[in-house]
């Protein structure tokens, strides 16, 4: 079967979609429905790949190497679903795909319109992911967005004719709004009324309200909502505050039989539900026992959304481990200019971080900052994860304070550097343009026996994802294992450097890859594991010394 349900958004921005959308995806999946999600993003942009994280978070890579938005990131995390470039979907995609259609002389002539043209390529693609397999019963289309905006007004019309056209019993949809509170704690319904009201004015009757609120709604609440909205009592779903972890809400909406009532408009039969695995990270959450401070170095430290993957990697690892997880979120360029780094990240500064992460980046800004991070942790044996340009950073850093190259550096920062440690990629030299042109998505990768790697990961062959244009540069690899620093992780063909660690040392592990995008609150990624682990042992053992 194909069903599908379209999750728009009203009254505001951020209300979580994304979230809601992915629990939605994990109820049914629980009921042993495949479940596939599609996000519709309004932006012009191809992809999320030339953005600013300070503007749009995160880039989140699939396997197949499409840079997205970071809302796949939540449907990765929430849902088991395959996910790739096919699971997004911009503006930016569509009119360009109309547009040399039309230039290929594929339109016969006609005249190129919203509609049907824009909107045909909208349904074209999400019609796509449905029937890429034929075990697939569920698309859940996230429109980004809010109702009312311009740039939403295609993906909402195309969302209007395939409920018309496929009937109500095959797509339908979920309105999320927003329940304002106001001075006396007083909740207001009327932001709602205008929202759905938005939506019927577009040719679309929400079947389906999810209200987020900072409290439960009263019974009387919701059925007023209902009966303003012409939705039916039981579907009128309240997204309250949780003072737990995100990934609490799809119980939340499980206890109000969100899956239930969105199968039976589908006129599917309900099947018995297995949360079994959602209850038992919940009982993970609940039992943790002491907390361990993090320090996350990095360049884009004011939005949290910028390290999205990173943080939520970090959380799933300290379930796994039994303890709660503190970020101490550290500017890397603010970090150059402090004489003494024990004055942040140790003693000095009144609570030691317990070990160092720095994440990736691009722009040469605040990475001598980095090096200085990962001096510190290298030479106080304190617990480091460099992800990408965290390990490079850690090559860097090694050739400079290790091998004393004077200004040894990356050709990305400094391109008359005496030693070019990290490099561009061959294939990368004569590259112009920015958007999809990295190293991108999934790759093989061989471990070496007796590494800090191979212990986390228990496997020889490991299948990570990348993004990024520079590299190890192999002209070194000789003076830099020479001089002791370990590679623990090859290419297939041993071309290119994935992984480096520090000899003599607790756990200092550095990865060209980005296993962020693979960790899962129900199944925390073991390299992340790993490090916490290592993390609570450097906080115990500091403990013990009174330190």
């Amino acid at each position: 079967m194909n069903k599908f349900i379209f999750v728009s958004g009203g009254v505001c921005s951020s209300l979580g979609k994304g979230v809601a959308a992915s629990s939605l995806g994990a109820l049914l999946e629980g009921r042993g429905f495949n479940v596939r999600m599609v996000k519709c993003d309004p932006y012009i942009n191809v992809d999320a790949g030339t953005m600013s994280p300070y503007q749009h978070g995160e880039v989140y890579v699939t396997d197949d190497g499409a840079e997205t938005d970071l809302d796949l990131g939540n449907y990765a995390r929430f849902t088991s679903g395959p996910l790739s470039c096919a699971n997004s979907i911009t503006t930016g995609q569509i009119y360009d795909a109309v547009i040399r259609k039309e230039r290929e002389g594929r339109y016969l002539g006609r005249t190129i319109q919203v509609i049907p043209h824009i909107t045909d390529e909208i349904k074209r693609r999400i019609l796509a992911v449905a029937n890429e397999s034929p075990d697939n019963d569920v698309v859940i289309v996230e429109i980004g967005g809010t109702v009312g905006d311009i740039e939403s007004i295609p993906f909402l019309e195309a969302a209007r004719q395939m409920i018309h056209e496929m009937g109500r019993n095959n797509a339908i949809s979920v309105h999320l709004t927003l329940i304002p509170e106001v001075a006396g704690a007083e909740l207001k319904t009327k932001p709602t009324q205008h929202s759905v009201k938005a939506m019927q004015e577009l040719g679309i009757q929400p079947d389906i309200l999810i209200c987020r609120s900072p409290v439960m709604l009263d019974e009387a609440t919701r059925r007023k909502i209902a009966l303003f909205t012409n939705v039916e009592n039981e579907a009128v779903i309240v997204s309250y505050d949780v003072d737990t972890t995100i990934y609490q809400v799809p119980l939340v909406f499980y206890e109000q039989k969100l899956d239930q009532i969105a199968l039976k408009k589908m006129g599917v039969e309900v099947r018995h539900a297995n949360l079994s695995a959602w209850y038992s990270m919940m009982d993970k959450f609940n039992a943790r026992n002491g907390r361990v401070r993090v320090g996350v170095v990095g360049k884009y430290m004011e939005l949290h959304d910028a390290y999205k993957s990173v943080y939520e990697a970090l959380f799933h690892a300290g379930l796994a481990c039994g303890v709660e997880m503190e970020i101490v979120k550290i500017d890397s360029a603010q970090l150059e200019t402090v004489p003494n780094l024990d004055d942040v990240l140790g003693s000095g500064g009144g609570a030691p971080v317990d070990g160092v992460l720095v994440p990736g980046g691009f722009g040469e800004r605040g990475v001598d900052g980095m090096a200085q991070a990962a001096a510190w942790a290298r030479t106080r044996k304190a617990p480091y994860f460099g992800i990408c340009l965290g390990m490079q950073v850690m090559v860097i850093e090694w050739a400079r304070n290790v091998l004393r190259w004077e200004n040894a550096n990356s050709t990305e920062f400094s391109h008359d550097t005496a030693y070019p440690v990290v490099s561009l990629l061959e294939d990368q030299v004569d590259v112009q343009m920015m958007g999809g042109t990295m190293r991108l998505g999934n790759s093989e990768s061989h471990v070496r026996e007796g590494t800090l790697l191979k212990s986390a990961y228990g496997e020889a062959v490991i299948h990570e994802r990348h993004r990024h244009r520079y590299e190890f540069s192999n002209k070194y690899r000789a003076g830099m294992t020479g001089s002791g620093l370990v590679i623990s992780a090859f290419t297939h063909d041993n071309a290119l450097v994935e992984s480096v660690e520090w000899p003599d040392h607790p756990w200092g592990v550095g990865v060209q890859f980005h296993p962020e995008f693979k960790s899962k609150p129900t199944a925390a990624h073991p390299l992340f594991t790993a490090f916490v682990e290592a993390v609570i042992k450097n906080a115990a053992g500091r403990k013990k010394q009174g330190a």
